[in-house]
């Protein structure tokens, strides 16, 4: 996978259950939410139409994409069916009395050779 880095996400005591929250780590945007009193963090953007995850509806695990509905799982960035194809990146969150963080590749790699020679190329 590569180096990783720890970002630093600040104080997330006021992040109540079922809410969610756009936070920049490093190369990422990362949407961070909390269900059930457990951290999530996975990236802020729609596979389907690079859309802001974090301006859709969160109910339970499943993040609603706000353009066209598609559904992914907090717990693990998989997609739950159309429009996506894919699911997205998911990131270990962890809190403690200092604050949270997550941790995410220290480069912005595209994954499972989209647009490399030989790879599957995306279409919108």
């Amino acid at each position: 996978m590569g180096e990783v880095v720890r970002v630093d996400l600040g104080d997330l005591g006021d992040l109540g259950n079922g809410e969610m929250r756009a936070c920049r780590a490093g190369s990422f945007e990362v949407m961070v939410c909390r269900v059930a009193g457990a951290l999530y963090a996975i990236e802020d953007l729609c596979s389907h139409a690079d859309t802001t995850l974090s301006d859709g509806l969160l109910t339970g695990h499943v993040v609603t994409c706000p353009l066209h509905g598609a559904q992914f799982d907090v717990r693990d960035g998989s997609h739950l069916g159309p429009p996506a194809y894919t699911g997205v990146r998911s990131f270990p969150v962890t809190e403690d009395e200092a604050g949270g963080a997550v941790e995410v590749p220290a480069t912005k790699e595209v994954e499972g050779g989209y647009g490399t020679p030989g790879g599957i190329f995306r279409t919108r």
